[in-house]
């Protein structure tokens, strides 16, 4: 089936409860025994494993080409458990330099409490890190597009790396989504989402989810059942909800994100945009031959200096000024205020992130009237010069 009728139909119950059409919440947190052998087939809520789960779990795998899937309370709660079931002490694990701010932070900071090294590398320099890699290294991990600067790691060439070296490839693919590009489809052993953010599309939940073999989600589930990472039903149930729309809001978010990101590209204001459907974006050829769309992110830079950028996310009225994405609002911000605030400035700078970048992430608004809010925005900061 194509995507648009999976994620209407994949892992639906073919019999309704009571006839209903959308999934019941079943707020329960625990469920009759039925002679299961194994304590973690036992139905209960922290296992992951009530109706609300299971027919999540089979749409994810369905909708992302994968074998198995989970979800859990966050996507943190994704990329922790996921990397401390794949890696131990005395593990070694190869990370792309610029990421999501809490991945960054867990990673620089709180993985060396569990006895595990990690080495930072460019996305697109495969030489590099064929010096980096050790006997003890388990695993590589990236992002699709990575957050904030939208760059565009070596993909397939990730994958090649990690098959000949006998690493487990991991990859959040949140900026993507399964509409815009399957990691799986390429080799990777393990795609991963903050669900909070396409997946569901309305602001209004926290989630995240693995999806991968079998033999690795079941690894990454009994990990998860442990530490108690769970999904509450109603979540899921907004999750399965949102998760309908995805096709549709994604590929209006893909459009209006490139037209804003062109418009913002010509104006005099503005220094540089990073978006990787520009042509002049460096790693535009490879978005193009990987990607359907390259997503509704976008930052930029102003000529100027970090008051300028907050003198134009006040002038606009529509964009509102708040973490997160993927929802069918546009979000503004600046990653040093929220998602990056975390590290340190070193940090930031190594990874190239300004006091001046700005982060829009483009809902599905008609762009006209996108474009002409970041015009009036930019106009009136210039006039106050």
């Amino acid at each position: 089936m194509n995507l648009e009728t999976q994620l209407i139909h994949a892992g639906e119950e073919e019999k309704k409860y009571e006839g209903a059409v959308a999934l019941p919440v079943f707020q329960s947190a625990t469920f009759a025994y039925s002679n299961e052998d194994n304590y973690h087939d036992t139905k209960y809520l922290r296992l992951n494993n009530t109706p609300n789960h299971t027919v999540l779990h089979e749409k994810l795998a369905q909708i992302a080409g994968g074998e198995a899937a989970v979800v859990t309370a966050s996507g943190m709660a994704a990329i922790t458990t996921a990397l401390l079931t794949v890696l131990k002490k005395g593990d070694h694990l190869l990370a792309q330099n610029c990421l999501y701010g809490g991945t960054r932070v867990f990673l620089a900071r709180d993985i060396a409490d569990f006895g595990i090294d990690v080495d930072f590398v460019s996305g697109n320099a495969p030489d590099e890190w064929k010096k980096l890699v050790r006997p003890e290294t388990r695993a590589i991990y990236v992002e699709t597009m990575s957050n904030p600067l939208l760059e565009v790691a070596e993909l397939p060439s990730v994958v090649a790396f990690a098959q000949s070296h006998n690493l487990i490839s991991m990859i959040d693919n949140t900026f993507a989504s399964p509409v815009n590009f399957r990691p799986l489809d390429i080799g990777f052993d393990l795609s991963l989402h903050s669900c909070t953010k396409y997946l569901n599309g309305h602001s209004d939940i926290v989630a995240g989810c693995a999806i991968g073999s079998r033999e690795l989600i079941t690894r990454i589930v009994h990990r998860l059942n442990i530490m108690g990472g769970c999904l509450d039903p109603h979540a899921c149930f907004l999750l399965l909800r949102g998760m309908k729309t995805l096709a549709l809001r994604v590929e209006k978010q893909n459009e209006n994100a490139h037209a804003l990101a062109a418009f913002l590209e010509k104006h005099p204001a503005v220094e540089c945009v990073n978006y990787p459907g520009l042509s002049t974006h460096p790693q535009h050829n490879c978005a193009k031959t990987l990607f359907n769309g390259c997503g509704g992110v976008l930052s930029f830079e102003m000529a100027g200096d970090s008051r300028i950028a907050d003198a134009v996310i006040s002038k606009l009225q529509l964009p509102i000024s708040a973490p997160s994405l993927g929802g069918i609002e546009t979000l503004i911000t600046r990653p040093v205020q929220t998602s990056h605030s975390g590290l340190t400035e070193e940090e930031r700078r190594d990874a190239g992130i300004s006091e001046r970048l700005i982060r829009v992430a483009v809902g599905i608004e008609a762009a006209e009237d996108l474009c002409a809010d970041f015009e009036q925005a930019l106009r009136g900061v210039e006039e106050e010069k």
